[in-house]
Formats: structure tokens, sequence, C-alpha cells
């Protein structure tokens, strides 16, 4: 919606309209650390992991494009026209993360997790387009970096919350529900489903959104008489893609690796813990939970150093430039993978001190959250910085739809891979996925030094 004339909002307006990403992201950030653990308890066999992922690339690849344009043509004095998307969304996500502990089967867990991340998509895509409705250009970059920082913060929390009900001796290691979940993951994700709603609902409350001009009113009227909108929709992406600019292209493989290889991360890094640390996989132990509890701190730990060196890459950027950054930072994230099975979870490197009063361990394990945070700080900024200034400025929104494509699509062929034979290629041994996980961060940032960005070929033409 483009309101000629938008006043400046003052930081705590800016502020406010953003608080309900906290919710959105501590849901995500439950799901990253907590799903394989959860199918594990319920019977999953390691290599049927993959599959019960499938919920987060496809409705990634099909929500957020189709409600990202069912929001750009709505309108409703009462509701608004983003609004509605994000209450929308977090209560159907709040209702998933409630049930999600009492799952009594694998199946009833994964159709949960298809409910949470189609729920977290309604809400994601109208919040991210919210940023241009409310504020003026100048405050863009504001508004779109404290969504980052909404983003970080309520990841890490969603990471360290299991481990922190137990550290505080709130709840026991060995406390577990009926179906084999310990109650601190029960806990957990009923912390999430308050979080999601409570802060999605103030942001609701104290932001109103700008009516359209009878201008805008007529488009929307014009658009919606054109026909059908999923068919106008993927015209649109058709024709894009057929345009697609050089730079974009060059990035495929990069991002190609780096999601198949976080996902790989993802599904297997518990197993993986457990197995090389405490010599076992089986999930009625109190080794696997304790893995679990782990996962959830390196995670936590990782999102910390994202957003701490977020903003250092930046000047780093431009003195080496996106792609040698990108690199060198995916490089010590694949690295820091690779060497996971010799990092051991008893040689203490130094204490650090956290909020609650108690000294933290940070053991040899933990070096794997530096050269991760790194990673993750590096595949947020960098490839959108090579790849805005190679598209025409009036497809934006089509083409960082289709760029999210290079995300969710290596997703779901890693997936359908782990599934029919790459496992059983890897020896059914989730250290080995680490391992390929951390062969294909590498080969991501081998791949980035070869892209030409957009300046870069002006300058040789």
């Amino acid at each position: 919606m483009e309101i000629q004339n938008k006043p400046k909002l003052s930081f705590g307006n800016i502020w406010n309209m953003n608080f309900g990403f906290f919710g959105i992201q501590f849901s995500f950030g439950l799901q990253q650390s907590n799903m394989s653990a959860i199918y594990s308890y319920l019977g999953a066999n390691p290599e049927d992991l993959a599959a019960l992922w499938l919920a987060g690339p496809v409705t990634g690849l099909v929500v957020q494009p189709i409600i990202g344009a069912i929001s750009d043509g709505t309108w409703s004095p009462k509701f608004g026209r983003r609004k509605p998307f994000f209450l929308i969304g977090a209560i159907l996500a709040s209702i998933a993360l409630i049930a999600m502990p009492f799952s009594s089967t694998i199946w009833m867990a994964a159709g949960l997790l298809w409910i949470l991340d189609a729920a977290n998509n309604i809400a994601m895509e109208p919040y991210r387009a919210f940023i241009s409705d409310k504020l003026p250009k100048q405050q863009h970059s504001l508004g779109f970096l404290m969504q980052s920082f909404f983003t970080g913060l309520g990841t890490t929390m969603a990471n360290f919350m299991p481990a922190i009900l137990v550290s505080m001796g709130i709840l026991a290691l060995s406390d577990k529900m009926g179906n084999g979940i310990p109650v601190f993951t029960y806990w957990a994700f009923g912390i999430g489903a308050f979080a999601s709603i409570a802060t999605v609902l103030f942001s609701v409350l104290t932001t109103k959104e700008y009516p359209p001009s009878a201008e805008e009113l007529k488009q929307i009227e014009e658009e919606k008489a054109k026909g059908n909108l999923l068919g106008r929709t993927l015209t649109e992406i058709v024709e894009a893609i057929k345009e697609m600019p050089a730079t974009m292209k060059q990035l495929i493989p990069v991002q190609f690796l780096t999601w198949f290889g976080m996902f790989c991360y993802w599904q297997y890094i518990t197993l993986a813990l457990s197995r090389s640390l405490y010599g076992t996989i089986d999930h009625t132990s109190d080794a696997f939970s304790s893995a679990q509890l782990l996962t959830g701190e390196i995670n936590g730990t990782y999102n910390i150093i994202c957003f701490s060196v977020a903003f250092l890459l930046v000047p780093l950027a431009r003195y080496m430039g996106a792609k040698r950054v990108h690199f060198i930072c995916l490089s010590i994230g694949g690295l820091g993978l690779i060497l996971m099975q010799f990092l051991n979870d008893t040689e203490v490197l130094f204490y650090i001190w956290n909020p609650f009063g108690k000294t933290v361990a940070f053991t040899q394990i933990y070096l794997l959250s530096i050269g991760l945070g790194l990673t993750w700080a590096s595949a947020m900024a960098m490839p959108y910085k090579l790849l805005v200034g190679s598209i025409p400025t009036h497809k934006t929104g089509v083409y960082m739809g289709i760029f999210n494509m290079f995300i969710v699509i290596p997703m779901a062929i890693q997936i359908f891979m782990m599934q029919f034979f790459l496992f059983d290629l890897l020896g059914a041994d989730p250290i080995k996925v680490i391992t390929l996980a951390g062969v294909c961060l590498i080969g991501g940032g081998v791949f980035s030094l070869f892209i030409k960005d957009a300046q870069t070929a002006q300058s040789n033409g």
C-alpha cells in the first residue's frame, strides 16, 4: 500500500508494530530445536526423520507467495489489510503449539507441524509487507532491522527455554509425559503458544493501518476484476523466472547447497550429538534428552552470535566484497560441522555468565555455535546484498518470492534424497549427515566466489 508523505514513526511505535515478530520466531525456534526429538520420542526411525520435516518447505513454497498476494488485494475498514493475517496465523500457531506435546502418534505430530508451519507462514509474509505499508522509505531499514532483532531474540529464547527450565530446577530432565515426551518440552511449547498470541495481539492492538486512498481502492477492485488471483500470481512468477537476472541465476547453487546443508543439520543434530557425546540414540534414555537440551543451547548460542556479528559483516563486505565474506563465513561453519564428531562436552574453554544467576561452561562442542553463528549471519544478509542490485525495482516483490523458492526447493529435494537413498548411503549414521551438511556449506561458499554482482558485470561490460 503506497501512501504518499507517510509520517515518520517513533522508535516506540516501530517497536510496537514489530513486537509480534518475536512470537512468530519463537514458534519457528521451537520447531528447529525440538521436532526431531519429538518424532523420536514417538517412535520414528532415524531414516524417517527427513520426510517428517516436509511441512516446512512445502508451506513456505505455497503459502507465502499466495498469502502475500491475497493480503495485497485485501482491505477491511474494521480489520485492516495485514493485521487479520497476523492474528489468524498466531491463533492457529498457538493451538498447534499447545497440542504438539500431547501427540500420541508420529502422524499426529506431523499433522500439527503442517498446521504450525502454515500458520507461521500466514503471518510472516504480510508482516514483512507491513513495513512498507506503515513506514516512509527512510525508515524501512530501521523497520526491517527491528524485525531482524525480534527474529534473533525470539529464536534464541525458544532454543534456550527447555534448558532454562531444567537448569533452574523448575523441571527435572527425567520427567516424562505419558507419550514419552519430556515435561520440559510441554512447558516450552506452552510458553511459545502464549508468546505467539500475546505478542501479535499487542502489535494488532497498538498499531493502526493506513486506509487506502480512493485511487488505491479502485486499483484493488481492478486487480480483482482481472480474474483468478492464483492464476495472476502464477503468471507473474513464470514471466519473472524467464527474465531472471544473471546474478540471481549464479546464486542458485550457493543457496541450494547452503539450505540443503542447514536442513541436514536441523534434522539430525540431536541424534548426532547423542551418538557422538553419549554413545546412544536411544530416545528413552536421559542421554538423548540431554542431547535435545544441548541442541537448543547450541542453536540459541549461534543465534546470539548471529545478531552480535551481523552488523560487523556490513563494513567487512564493503572492504572485501560480499561474496568473499560469504565464502569465509560458510566455510567456517562447514568446517565446524565436519569437526563436530571430534569435539566433546567436557573440556571447558571458558565460563560465561547468564542472566539467571549461574555461570555456564563453554565447552568444546560450543565451537559449533561460533561457526554456525557466522554462517547464519552471512546467509541472512550477503545473498540479498548480492541480489538486490540485479533485480528491477518494480519487480522486487515477485523476485523476493522466487528467491524464497531457492530456499525451500533445496529443502524439499533434501527430504526426498535423505528418505530414499542418502541416509542409507551414509551408513545410517547421523554423524555422517552432519559431516555432509558441513561439506555442503563449504561448497556453497566456493560457488559464491564465482558470482558476478551487478556492479562487477557493468564494469566488465
